[in-house]
């Protein structure tokens, strides 16, 4: 397959710039970045006059399912929905059956990735009450970072143990990653929920029992420990204005703490319960309008550095279920960049703040080798936007496996015209090449 292309006319978006230029793809790097370049024997040339070009997204939390429950998810299929949705590069999530908690567990799933993922991958350790000795001989160039679960989580992967945690801390040889929910609080909740309610307990309940409180005790707390230890501590789907405060604005180079943030934060909010039920059951809960909009100002304004999905599929079966039973997650890798552009186009961000948000922050967050820019000599990771064409969400095209999206019927003012991993056209607007295989992160340190 070639990877020599000239795209032409494209408006770039890149580094806080907007400029009209060329830029040539040789080798699956980039190549040249000028204007009036001419076409050369064998190059295959896009005039992209009137669309966007952009940094491939970098999603920097993912749960794709694989191994041990894919009979909902897996490599494949998911890396295939991130191709459709310009994402060019995952981050997965140990919390899988067997969780990667060990350095075997952990490159059996990058071979996994190396022989289906459509898109470039890395998988995180996790960490468990009983995986120090394994922390501390993770090769730091081997994950981009360190999952600790400081809340509920599935399988052996909560992290209650005070010691424990505060060792992690202290000994992490790359960025911890969080999840902050305070357990304790919410099975007090939970359980007050079902006294009221029984095992009917409403969709619109799941915010006030993961409750904004459970998310900012535990987040003081990742936060505290991180100033105690001096570790890089990177929190993730911020979900209330409250722990905002906790974060400082403006340029993520630099920071020892950063955040993250979801799409579904910035799409939905607790009105939604109503009309979407459990779909959008997720851990932390989306909550109020004031979050959503007070979430959005912070990714305007730097406070929150990455702007990812949390993707994490359930079958429609699954999701019909009552509260206890019905799993929390969404599918969102496909949607998930229209989504943040959604944002610009409503006029709440801005389009290279955007970009900074799931290209830029995320490369130099886990120090990703040459990838996330547009510059000179990175690989040819690039999403092709059109920002006038409107696209609305349907089923059928639907590329996950759990074949439904939690945005179906909704019409976003931009399309998904073409992604490239590698300098690969792996997505060409309307169809995946099966034949593309992305390429295994590396990490500058």
């Amino acid at each position: 397959m070639s990877t020599d292309w000239l795209i032409k006319n494209a408006e770039l978006v890149n580094e806080g710039r907007r400029f009209y230029a060329d830029l040539r793809v040789k080798h699956g790097h980039i190549e040249t970045i000028g204007g009036g370049l001419d076409a050369r024997p064998g190059e295959q040339v896009i005039d992209a006059a009137g669309l966007l070009l952009l940094p491939g997204m970098i999603d920097d939390q993912v749960h794709f399912r694989e191994p041990g429950l894919t009979h909902k998810a897996d490599i494949a299929h998911e890396s295939r929905a991130c191709a459709a949705g310009g994402i060019t590069s995952f981050m997965e999530m140990p919390n899988t059956k067997p969780p990667a908690l060990d350095r075997d567990s952990l490159e059996a799933k990058y071979s996994r990735g190396a022989e289906t993922s459509a898109v470039n991958y890395a998988f995180y350790l996790g960490a468990s009450n009983d995986n120090l000795d394994a922390i501390r001989a993770l090769d730091p160039k081997a994950a981009p970072g360190i999952k600790v679960f400081m809340g509920a989580s599935t399988g052996n992967m909560l992290v209650d143990n005070p010691q424990t945690l505060d060792a992690i801390f202290r000994e992490a040889p790359t960025p911890i990653i969080t999840h902050c929910e305070d357990t304790p609080m919410i099975d007090a909740l939970h359980a007050r929920a079902r006294e009221t309610y029984g095992d009917n307990i409403p969709a619109r309940e799941h915010p006030l029992i993961r409750s904004r409180e459970a998310c900012i005790k535990s987040t003081r707390l990742a936060i505290s420990l991180a100033q105690k230890h001096g570790t890089r501590l990177h929190v993730l789907h911020i979900s209330t204005a409250d722990e905002l405060a906790l974060f400082q604005p403006g340029p993520v180079k630099g920071k020892k703490i950063t955040a993250e943030t979801c799409v579904h934060f910035l799409h939905f909010d607790d009105r939604d319960y109503e009309r979407l039920g459990f779909l959008i059951k997720c851990n932390p809960a989306i909550k109020t309008a004031a979050d959503r909009e007070a979430i959005i100002k912070a990714v305007a304004d730097g406070r929150i550095d990455v702007l990812a999905t949390d993707h994490a599929p359930h079958l429609l079966e699954e999701k019909g279920q009552l509260y206890d039973k019905a799993p929390s997650g969404l599918p969102l890798v496909q949607f998930a960049l229209q989504a943040a552009l959604q944002r610009v186009t409503e006029g709440k961000l801005t389009l290279e703040r955007v970009v900074e948000a799931v290209c830029h922050a995320p490369a130099t967050l886990f120090d990703v080798h040459e990838r996330g820019f547009l510059r000179e000599g990175y690989a040819a990771d690039l999403v092709l936007v059109d920002p006038r064409k409107s696209h609305t969400v349907r089923r059928e095209e639907v590329l996950s496996k759990c074949a439904w999206s939690p945005f179906e019927g909704f019409t976003f003012s931009s399309s998904i015209v073409a992604t490239f991993v590698n300098g690969q056209r792996v997505w060409d607007g309307s169809r995946v090449d099966e034949t593309v295989r992305g390429q295994r992160l590396a990490f500058d340190r």
